[in-house]
């Protein structure tokens, strides 16, 4: 295809083929600069071709869909066609809402909110009604009708007045229907030999809804997020906001919501007399509560089936009120469920920053459904750069179900790295710190981050555990150095990453949208600092009852869960310095528990191997000289590898 020989990628595509050819469950770790995606795509479209069969890929970022559909799929399947004289078909499926609703967006479906109601035929000055205003400019001129082509983007309040939900869809009674995106979209994946997807989307399957085509195998590429974006799409919530919108829809259709309303009411009640936080189980008056809601949930559905649909109008107003019954009465059957009493099932109380009551509930474990409805009899590959954590595959096989005697044998294999990271990159472990507090990053980190910045001349990505010190931190700088300080939340992420990207001196500080998926090669990126180990809140609902299901069975549920998710970001933030052969850097991590506590081996495991030193001085040395060097490219590991070997500054 016009590149150079990669041994990694090489030695993948040969492990893919064989999984797919024995209909096995494999998987890849492949470190930056593999080409993971060509790895999978090459042989996974060769299969498909010879077997008439259809593979689909799946991803877990936006960036790597665009990546995969506008220049690794085309080359692939171009190289495929030269060898057997066919390429393979490509479609890209996303969920029915990301979507642009043709007939929604003409103002075939009642108003959902008031502020954007019609008014002497124009709608009001709000800015959401002016990205409403373009949006339906912009519907009638796309040819994908795909909310990720629409740039600049808009707010979730303004994309909701002209996309729909699949229980809302009219079908075949709506007239658009031959121009509807997400059915083209549907159509063109029934044709396909390769259908890209996104993780949310296996999630959705895995309940047992057919929101994909029939395949024959899985590759799901960033594949360490999978169970935990199948668990976001899987969880569900109630307020009181919900039904009020509800009752509202429904009076609209002449329908009585009274006692619906009430039995809201007394959800609400029952939930602000409880603290925030994990259930173990529902409290009497809660559930009395949602069973008298489950009740007239039920009327509802009944007098929604009773509403006439003859004409459009009617047509549309039934499917979004019975989408929204639907909807509303699954999280209710789900919360009023065995499975909540069993376990299988995690509810919590939340409160917004209005003290707002809410009601969440989600699977303590997804492992199950991926196995059973995914990946059984199928061939399932799964590739990342961290899927190792303590040197082990054994974590992220048992959370996507590899592991259950129905799935048949697994086999984890690690590709390496083309990059050299010993003579690349120094992990700095910043051991004479504190420990981190409760109160937040302190007056020792703060300065640690300064002086390291300083040393490098700017060129820092600051990974932060919470907005909070992110802030701090870009503050504390601010004040003290004369290189730029740019911080999450001062404008889009986007704009601050192509800024970060375009300045050498500039650095970007931010919390965990940065920690994975930013790709910022070169020397404007040269110190990733990590201010502490990313373990997850401790009063995190289903962080708590993980906790204890691996307790209850007599494991650790600390190093199980804990340790693990943190070795699994901190590997990912780790790996934002090095991007390609030429990158030269520091990370430093200023927590000392990864030297000091007895899991810091465990978490050491799991990161890249750079060379390590826990002396201040080494670290600084070694940025002054990357700051002075004037060539990006040039070996600045020559010094570093002398102070690697004498444990002194050259």
């Amino acid at each position: 295809m016009g590149g150079t020989r990669r041994e990694g990628q090489e030695k993948m595509a040969d492990a893919v083929a064989e999984a797919l050819d024995g209909g096995g469950h494999l998987l890849v770790q492949a470190g930056t600069g593999t080409g993971k995606s060509i790895g999978y795509l090459a042989p996974a479209m060769e299969w498909a071709v010879k077997t008439d069969s259809r593979v689909i890929v799946s991803t877990a970022t936006l960036a790597l869909q665009r990546q995969i559909i506008a220049f690794d799929a085309p080359k692939a399947a171009e190289a495929v066609r030269e060898i057997h004289g066919r390429a393979p078909e490509v479609a890209l499926v996303k969920g029915w809402s990301n979507y642009v609703c043709l007939r929604k967006a003409a103002g075939g479906y009642p108003e959902e909110d008031a502020l954007l109601s019609r008014a002497s035929g124009e709608y009001g000055a709000s800015a959401t009604g002016e990205e409403v205003v373009r949006l339906r400019e912009w519907a009638m001129a796309t040819d994908t009708g795909d909310r990720d082509d629409l740039v600049p983007g808009v707010s979730e309040r303004a994309w909701r007045q002209v996309s729909v939900a699949k229980p809302e869809c009219i079908g075949a009674k709506c007239p658009m229907r031959g121009s509807c995106f997400p059915v083209l979209a549907r159509e063109a994946a029934e044709e396909a030999d390769i259908v890209v997807t996104n993780h949310s989307m296996l999630g959705v399957q895995s309940t047992g809804t057919p929101v994909l085509p029939e395949s024959a195998a899985f590759v799901v590429d960033e594949a360490h997020e999978l169970a935990d974006r199948v668990t976001g799409q899987l969880t569900a919530s109630i307020s009181k906001g919900d039904v009020s919108s509800l009752v509202r829809l429904l009076r609209r259709e002449s329908i009585l919501a009274t006692e619906l309303e009430n039995a809201g009411d007394e959800v609400t009640e029952a939930l602000d007399e409880l603290d925030e936080g994990r259930l173990e189980a529902l409290p009497l008056s809660l559930a009395d509560g949602l069973s008298r809601m489950l009740g007239e949930l039920q009327q509802a559905r009944e007098d929604v089936n009773d509403l006439g649909d003859k004409d459009e109008a009617a047509a549309a107003a039934k499917a979004l009120a019975r989408g929204r019954v639907k909807a509303l009465a699954d999280v209710v059957e789900q919360l009023l469920s065995d499975g909540v009493g069993e376990g299988a099932l995690v509810p919590w109380v939340a409160r917004d920053g209005e003290g707002r009551s809410s009601l969440h509930v989600a699977p303590l474990d997804v492992s199950s459904a991926l196995a059973d409805t995914l990946f059984e009899g199928k061939a399932a590959i799964l590739t990342s750069a961290t899927l190792e954590t303590g040197g082990s595959f054994g974590h992220v096989a048992g959370a996507v179900g590899f592991t259950y005697p129905s799935q048949g044998p697994w086999k984890g294999i690690d590709v390496g790295s083309p990059f050299d990271h010993s003579r690349q990159g120094i992990l700095y472990a910043a051991a004479s710190l504190p420990p981190p507090g409760r109160e937040g990053i302190g007056e020792a980190q703060l300065r640690e981050i300064a002086e390291l910045v300083e040393a490098a001349g700017g060129g820092a990505l600051g990974l932060f555990t919470s907005r909070r010190a992110a802030e701090t931190a870009a503050e504390y700088a601010r004040e003290r150095l004369d290189t730029p300080v740019l911080c999450q939340g001062d404008d889009q992420l986007s704009t601050l990453v192509r800024r970060f990207a375009e300045d050498d001196a500039a650095s970007l500080f931010g919390t965990l949208s940065l920690w994975q998926g930013v790709d910022v090669p070169g020397r404007t990126c040269r110190l990733v600092l990590i201010d502490r180990i990313p373990f997850p809140r401790p009063n995190d609902p289903l962080t708590q009852a993980r906790t204890k299901a691996v307790a209850d069975a007599g494991g650790n549920g600390f190093m199980s869960v804990a340790a693990t998710h943190a070795a699994l970001l901190l590997a990912q933030g780790a790996g934002r310095l090095l991007r390609r052969t030429d990158d030269r850097g520091v990370v430093a991590i200023l927590d000392p528990r990864i030297v000091t506590a007895r899991y810091g081996s465990f978490l050491a495991a799991s990161l890249p191997p750079m060379w390590r030193t826990k002396d201040p001085h080494v670290a600084r040395s070694a940025l002054r000289r990357l700051a002075a060097a004037p060539d990006p490219a040039r070996d600045c590991a020559d010094g570093s590898d002398s102070a690697v070997q004498t444990g002194a500054e050259t």
